[in-house]
């Protein structure tokens, strides 16, 4: 069997045993609920409640302010107790609505469609309920998914792909959505290829999953446009560039989209909520939260409301085993340290993990061997160490010309580092410099 993959990549230790066979539960929060209005990318959505409104589960309280923005639902019902900034993941204040939660979840009344419905349902209607639900790409980026799913060529795209890699250490929750509601993702990727006529769908799934490429070929075998591949076990192997490059040979760069190159890519989380949203009706609300690490007393997958607080799902799961010297909101490559855990879950949490020891601090770097093996794993075939000299110097100019603004910042080349160097943080950081500057020049 041909495996697809991506030139260079690394194979850090994945630690899925902890979680992967344990089925998604569902918890209910117990506490206050808070909604950051910005959990997306592109302008932060406006509060269409105030203090002391009662609210349904379902009901929408902050509106998109603008075309690249998304919708914000409450996910359970209660009084709003405030409307004021609160601590994210990432360690800002964002304006947040703040929700005393009564414990009932009454709901509004939700548009249910039938097959019918579906069979007669236009290309419009379609993107207006997944407009409408506020769903953005779950995986980690939390670009609104209806403006991803308009291009301005639709006829131009070639291929609709699921990205069924996970290939972050210790994150389950695609895994166990796919073992557990295949026909979901798959019915909420046929969505997306009927607004793209010339299109085939692909579900791109690591080959560390045989139950799931045998249960999603079985499902698609008579769906002449939905094709399974295999990919090869390897970070970042979900990256969306390594992802397109793996399984239809087309490269982008940092100044393209996936559109460009003919491709939509979507999380799997992201296509069951398209799915709910076109058939159900039903807003975003939840999402599946990997609650993992050898602190944790019981490793779970959950169905989490949005909104609720990461100590409330700490205390699901058991609380901790043994102290955990590093907390982090995602995986261990890509995701946030938090110094807190009573910041609120958003529409782009996607595990909370628990480390006893914080294998980064112990370490002290020391001078570059120049062994080139940052160069060998890069996936962005940048150089990382000729990058992270430049953002240390404050050579930006240079940085931009070495193709800085490629860098993917997937942490391979800090994990490979013999000499420890933090090579990622200081890319990433120059990165972020190099973007301000264009933006303060009006580029």
């Amino acid at each position: 069997m041909a495996k697809h993959s991506f030139t260079g990549g690394i194979h850090p230790y994945d630690g899925k045993e902890l979680s992967k066979d344990k089925p998604i539960k569902d918890i209910y929060p117990k506490g206050k609920m808070v909604y950051p209005v910005s959990q997306h990318i592109g302008a932060p959505a406006s509060p269409i409640v105030a203090k002391g409104d009662h609210v349904l589960r379902g009901q929408r309280i902050a509106e998109a302010a603008g075309f690249v923005s998304s919708h914000i639902y409450s996910t359970v019902s209660g009084t709003v107790e405030a409307i004021e900034p609160r601590r994210t993941v990432t360690g800002d204040m964002v304006l947040s609505i703040i929700i005393d939660n009564d414990g009932e979840y009454r709901e509004v009344d939700y548009d249910v469609c039938d097959e019918i419905d579906i069979d007669n349902m236009s290309k419009e209607d379609i993107l207006k309920r997944i407009q409408d639900a506020g769903i953005v790409g779950m995986g980690g980026a939390g670009f609104p998914t209806h403006v991803k799913l308009s291009p301005k060529e639709p006829d131009r795209i070639d291929y609709c792909i699921a990205n069924c890699a996970e290939c972050e250490p210790y994150l389950t929750s695609d895994y166990r959505r796919m073992i557990e509601q295949p026909q979901m993702l798959i019915e909420g990727l046929k969505c997306v290829l009927r607004l793209f006529d010339n299109a085939k769908g692909i579900l791109a799934v690591e080959d560390n999953k045989p139950d799931c490429i045998a249960k999603l070929k079985a499902l698609t075998k008579n769906e002449p446009r939905i094709l399974v591949k295999t990919l090869k076990t390897k970070y970042p192997q979900g990256a969306e560039r390594q992802l397109i490059f793996a399984t239809t040979r087309r490269a982008i760069n940092s100044s393209m989209l996936p559109a460009d190159a003919g491709c939509v890519v979507n999380n799997v989380d992201t296509l069951c909520a398209i799915y709910n949203a076109v058939w159900n009706g039903k807003p975003l609300m939840e999402r599946i939260v990997t609650v993992t690490g050898d602190a944790i007393k019981e490793p779970q997958n959950y169905r989490v409301c949005i909104g609720m607080s990461y100590s409330e799902l700490i205390e699901a799961a058991g609380g901790y085993k043994t102290e955990p010297e590093k907390i982090v909101s995602g995986g261990p490559m890509m995701g946030f340290a938090l110094f807190n855990t009573d910041v609120p879950t958003t529409k782009t949490a996607s595990a909370l993990l628990a480390l006893s020891k914080d294998e980064v601090a112990r370490y002290t770097p020391t001078a570059c061997i120049n062994c080139g093996m940052c160069l060998e794993v890069c996936p962005g075939r940048v150089m990382p160490k000729a990058l992270a000299e430049c953002a240390e110097h404050g050579d930006y100019e240079r940085f931009e010309k070495l193709n800085g603004m490629e860098c993917c910042e997937c942490g391979c080349c800090s994990y490979v580092c013999p000499a420890k160097r933090q090579l990622t943080q200081s890319i990433k950081s120059a990165r972020k410099i190099v973007l301000a500057n264009k933006k303060k020049a009006g580029k």
